[in-house]
């Protein structure tokens, strides 16, 4: 039940006083009957109402006074002044001060009703408004504060992968003078001891074959390292001509082999030439090592425009892979195929994938196996 609106009624004639408390206590208001401003303002210290009606003309304190310390008192009060000798300049006093309207007497009880309804509901919109003010105010203050915590997280992530990727280049730069020592050793005492035990030269190749694939991991870490430092060069590029030569190259990298690679009309992009001729330079390459099983392999380089935006596509009709393994595709040293005819130390995707990210674009694949792989990828615009 909704409990019934609080009127503080302020007027020093007693009996005009009763017969309004009386009367509109009848009409279901809960009344508080003042005879004096002083006494009307110790009860706005104390209780909290939602309309005041005061008189105009009172001994001290008048009523548009009162009404002032009312609405310093609770900025949220609905004010009616009531005055048997009323004036436009008094009226316009009255609003001036906050009254909501402004009542000449004699009235009837009658008369004054939608008056009141009128205030109150002004009343009820006005504290819902401040609830809502305080509401979006709180909500303010902790996404504020959610921003202030992301941008120091962020500020600690940034510092973090800095101090990790110098970390990773200064081990893999040192790591890799004592790597090629042991691979050339080994490599020397092939050479001088050209009839040593079979079980002693396949220990001696064990080990030149290990320390050439930590020479390649450790290649592979520096490239990584050095691609998160390396400054991107925006200009205009014509995607038709650079995708051609990576595709001659590749077709070169393959005699012998039925591969047929198609390059679509792929228009021009913005970007860091370098960079873009990497990525599509690693997916033809993956492209060429899957189908190797293929009696003819077909490779396709497309676009096509989703929401105005270009889609790129490497697509091929090889060995695909199971897309339950797809989570891992992108991770540094992940390979989807143990299969010792397919080369590579799994650090190619990683580094198209970071690529395509310094872009603003992002990457994914689809894929079936024995069914081929398509890799698609978006790039970002231009910064300004």
């Amino acid at each position: 039940m909704t409990p019934a609106a609080r009127i503080l009624i302020v007027d020093d004639e007693a009996t005009q006083l009763a017969m309004l408390g009386l009367a509109l206590g009848d009409e279901g208001y809960d009344i508080t009957a003042c005879a004096t401003a002083s006494a009307a303002l110790e009860a706005l210290k104390g209780e909290r109402f939602d309309l005041l009606v005061t008189d105009l003309t009172m001994p001290g304190t008048d009523g548009i006074t009162l009404l002032r310390s009312a609405i310093a008192a609770d900025p949220l009060m609905v004010g009616i002044v009531v005055s048997g000798t009323g004036s436009i300049i008094t009226a316009v006093e009255a609003m001036k001060a906050g009254a909501l309207d402004y009542i000449l007497k004699p009235f009837r009880v009658a008369e004054i009703v939608p008056v009141l309804e009128r205030a109150l509901t002004v009343r009820r919109l006005r504290v819902e408004n401040a609830g809502l003010l305080q509401r979006v105010g709180e909500r303010t203050a902790e996404v504020e504060q959610a921003n202030r915590d992301l941008l120091s997280a962020n500020r600690q992530l940034i510092t973090a992968n800095q101090d990790l990727e110098a970390f990773g280049y200064s081990v893999s730069h040192d790591l890799s003078a004592p790597v090629r020592m042991i691979a050339g050793f080994a490599k020397e005492l092939t050479r001088h001891h050209v009839f040593m035990p079979s079980a002693s030269r396949e220990l001696l190749d064990s080990i030149s074959g290990n320390a050439e694939l930590m020479t390649q991991l450790i290649d592979g870490l520096l490239r990584l390292s050095g691609l998160s430092r390396q400054a991107l060069t925006w200009q205009p590029i014509d995607l038709d001509q650079l995708v051609r030569a990576v595709a001659a190259e590749q077709q070169r990298a393959c005699p012998g082999r039925d591969i047929a690679i198609h390059v679509g009309n792929l228009g021009g992009c913005s970007g860091d030439t370098a960079l873009l001729r990497q990525v599509f330079a690693n997916l033809l390459s993956n492209a060429c090592k899957y189908t190797r099983c293929t009696d003819h392999a077909v490779i396709r380089v497309e676009v096509r425009h989703v929401d105005d935006q270009p889609v790129y596509a490497v697509s091929d009709n090889g060995m695909g892979f199971d897309m339950k393994h797809a989570d891992g595709l992108f991770g540094v040293f992940k390979r989807l195929h143990n299969d010792a005819r397919i080369e590579g130390i799994g650090i190619g995707l990683s580094l198209v994938q970071r690529i395509i990210h310094r872009h603003g674009g992002r990457i994914w694949a689809e894929a079936s196996v024995g069914e081929g792989a398509c890799f698609r990828f978006t790039l970002g615009r231009s910064p300004a």
